[in-house]
């Protein structure tokens, strides 16, 4: 994995999904800028999966979305990740997904950008 000096920041598929769709309130929108000027975006597997099986998507969507991709830094499922991410279902009622992408930041120590509770 070739890391970019700036990754701070781990987007969850809802946070792309309504950045690219353009879904936030002004004020989110200038945020979710901010975070991409000032660092590469990063992404999980499993969000990448996600993204790419997004049903809803028009062509522009998948467009956008196949650049977002690919500007993105993907994180894979790695042992560290799959441990942590067990340890989190253990104690927390979470799903598989969701326990990846949070034992993706934790292990990496990146703030996780999402719209979940």
């Amino acid at each position: 994995m070739t890391w970019r000096i700036g990754i701070k920041y781990l987007w969850d598929t809802n946070t792309v999904i309504n950045y690219l769709q353009q879904q936030f309130p002004a004020v989110a929108e200038k945020l979710m800028d901010d975070l991409l000027s000032e660092a590469q975006p990063c992404i999980s597997a499993i969000t990448e999966i996600d993204l790419l099986s997004w049903k809803a998507a028009s062509e522009k969507d998948l467009e956008v979305l196949h650049h977002f991709i690919n500007d993105a830094l993907v994180i894979e499922l790695e042992q560290p990740i799959k441990l942590k991410a067990a340890d989190i279902r253990k104690i927390h009622k979470i799903k598989l997904p969701d326990a990846i992408i949070a034992a993706t930041a934790l292990i990496y120590n990146l703030t996780l950008v999402t719209r979940n509770a």
